[in-house]
């Protein structure tokens, strides 16, 4: 039964790890959005739809960036098993 506890609080950690680098992520993309210049592209750019689609891009872009970042950490994990 040690081993079931050992290896659910490492699942735990890991998610645990994987939802903060997600929420990082998010906020970086939306810190970087801040500077594109969606008023040209955009009806009203002070319009909620215009927020919520900068949101929506925030999330989009962070969770993709986020999932590069966990994955090539399981991957170079993965490689430490090869030596």
């Amino acid at each position: 039964m040690d081993y079931v506890d050992q290896m659910s609080t490492s699942m735990g950690m890991n998610g645990l790890m994987n939802i903060f680098i997600v929420l990082v992520c998010i906020a970086c993309s939306w810190w970087a959005l801040q500077e594109l210049q969606l008023d040209k592209i955009v009806k009203k750019p002070k319009s909620i739809q215009s927020k919520v689609l900068q949101i929506f891009l925030s999330i989009a872009l962070g969770y993709q960036v986020a999932k590069f970042f966990v994955d090539y950490f399981h991957w170079s994990t993965w490689l430490s098993g090869m030596f």
